[in-house]
């Protein structure tokens, strides 16, 4: 009966949890309510912005964080607002800062809130190619990524202990297996490509978002050669990897990159 009871709250949860994704389409899970999501992130946002070393706003490269983001808000709320999806943003709180840490690394928490890190700066070299990374950050607050891996995680728990209850009459070594099994497989076939997935859709929806805000996508090509470059570690095969490789991602980005400029790209 309890079997019984798990597969049906796990189908119950595939059907009536699915969202769509704004600009793409993609239907998507989401098991956890957006505003919880979004609390979470700004309570984190706030304990690391407090004990980092952020710049002032008078500094130049802040400004330039700034001014981006900015843009890029602007951007996003218009295309938002055009395609009748604004209230699927009503609820950001937008915010932009730079934290004077060596680290090549930049990200944006649901609902708006987001760092770039100076480490990231000798890589990007110019503001296109910061808007680049900041549009790509942005792009995967706006199609609920961190929700959607949340759910994910929340699904494949759910799997594990309707497993572990098909299991419970086995040897312990007998389950110790197929529950090893479940948590390779269940990696290897959800959460490793839906990752490699989420990053190729916010590279587009990235590539859209400062095309709009009056960055020429072409910036995105040297770009990302410049971090395949300055990536000096060795890289897991593609498969077992949560991000598409180097040379995947420039390939698709080359061929997205010509229609999005025409589209959307409107010097500013």
């Amino acid at each position: 009966m309890k079997i019984i009871l798990c597969f049906t709250a796990y189908a119950t949860l595939l059907l009536v949890s699915c969202k769509t994704v704004p600009v793409t389409g993609r239907k998507q899970l989401n098991l956890v309510p957006d505003f919880m999501i979004r609390e979470m992130a700004f309570t984190q946002y706030d304990s690391v912005v407090k004990v980092s070393n952020t710049l002032s706003q008078y500094d130049e490269r802040a400004q330039m964080v700034t001014r981006i983001g900015s843009r890029i808000q602007t951007a996003v709320e218009s295309y938002m607002l055009q395609n009748n999806m604004s209230k699927d943003i009503k609820n950001f709180k937008w915010e932009f800062n730079t934290i004077n840490e060596n680290i090549v690394n930049a990200w944006c928490m649901p609902g708006g809130k987001v760092v770039v890190y100076t480490g990231l700066l000798p890589v990007t070299q110019n503001e296109t190619a910061l808007a680049v990374v900041m549009g790509h950050e942005i792009a995967h607050a706006i199609a609920r990524h961190g929700n959607e891996r949340m759910s994910e995680a929340l699904l494949i728990g759910l799997g594990g202990l309707a497993l572990e209850e098909a299991l419970k009459e086995k040897k312990e070594s007998t389950q110790l297996i197929f529950l090893g099994l479940y948590v390779v497989g269940s990696k290897l076939a959800l959460e490793l490509p839906n990752s490699r997935m989420q990053e190729s859709e916010a590279d587009k929806l990235g590539l859209i978002f400062m095309s709009m805000a009056g960055y020429n996508p072409e910036e995105a090509i040297p770009f990302w050669q410049r971090m395949e470059a300055n990536n000096k570690r060795g890289k897991l095969p593609e498969f077992l990897s949560t991000h598409p490789s180097d040379e995947t991602r420039i390939k698709k980005l080359s061929a997205l990159i010509p229609e999005i400029k025409t589209k959307y790209y409107k010097v500013n």
